[in-house]
């Protein structure tokens, strides 16, 4: 599947303006990683892509024709999991998951609801009820019907929120291995999953694309400006952005972004969130 997003705009009736000219070019097999603030434009461009939502202005082709003709063969498609994602609370998993399969067209239902409690462990909360599961438990519920259908693009929008540690890296495993036939588009805060599993990545500031490429290309545009110095010998310092501090037993140690590292700062080679700060916080001072 190849998604072109060209000029797009999105305002909304309020007059927020959501989107501001962003053109992007997704293709399959690809895992990319979706990466912003609050209020970036993130969750509006996924509900861009779905269709929910349609753009002021620019337009979106998959396989080169216009979203709003192929809307229809994009939903057979699709799994998609929103942020804020409602539940039937008196069904139990597998009548949701049945229900969700029949909305999809899912042929041979009863195998697809299997296979997809299975990938995401909940074999033994198959005939629970939804009320009665965890907010990690019901998250894995949303995976599930996502992955229902083996769809060719998966949009996820916080996925592994309300997870264990454990878990979340049990899903980036399975997001990884979802990836390799098909587009998975996932966004999240949590840096660490990006890292782990995210091909390439695309940051949006303010409804504009900061960055796309590879992990590595974006940890290579903070090289030599991060830092880590005593927190003592910064006290005297203002609007130094810290984005880590840690405590010893030699006094607290910090960690920082900056254009210009101050003289007591030791450069430290950037990880990806640092990189990611980096970015964000420049164009902040902008």
């Amino acid at each position: 599947m190849e998604i072109s997003i060209q000029n797009v705009s999105m305002t909304y009736p309020s007059g927020k303006q959501a989107l501001r000219d962003l053109s992007l070019d997704l293709g399959s097999p690809s895992l990319i990683g979706l990466l912003g603030p609050n209020g970036a434009g993130k969750s509006t461009l996924m509900k861009l892509l779905t269709a929910a939502l349609l753009p002021t202005s620019g337009s979106i082709l998959v396989d080169g024709q216009p979203l709003a003709k192929a809307e229809r063969q994009l939903k057979a498609r699709l799994g998609y999991l929103p942020q804020d994602f409602g539940l039937f609370d008196e069904l139990t998993v597998t009548e949701f998951l049945d229900y969700m399969a029949a909305l999809k067209g899912v042929r041979e239902a009863k195998a697809a609801i299997r296979r997809v409690i299975g990938a995401v462990n909940l074999e033994e909360k198959a005939k629970a009820r939804l009320r009665t599961l965890s907010g990690g438990q019901r998250q894995r519920v949303g995976i599930a019907q996502a992955l229902l259908g083996d769809p060719s693009l998966l949009i996820l929008d916080e996925p592994t929120v309300g997870l264990d540690p454990e878990e979340r890296i049990h899903f980036r495993n399975l997001f990884s291995r979802t990836a390799q036939d098909r587009l998975v588009l996932l966004s999240t805060h949590i840096i660490e999953d990006v890292q782990s599993v995210c091909g390439q990545i695309v940051v949006i500031h303010q409804g504009r694309i900061l960055f796309a490429g590879t992990p590595e290309a974006l940890i290579q545009t903070a090289a030599g400006h991060v830092g880590v110095f005593w927190e003592r010998d910064a006290a005297q310092e203002q609007g130094l952005p810290i984005t880590a501090r840690v405590n010893t037993s030699r006094g607290v140690r910090c960690r920082a972004v900056a254009e210009v590292l101050p003289a007591y700062a030791q450069p430290e080679e950037p990880t990806l969130e640092d990189a990611y700060l980096y970015l964000i916080s420049r164009e902040a001072v902008q």
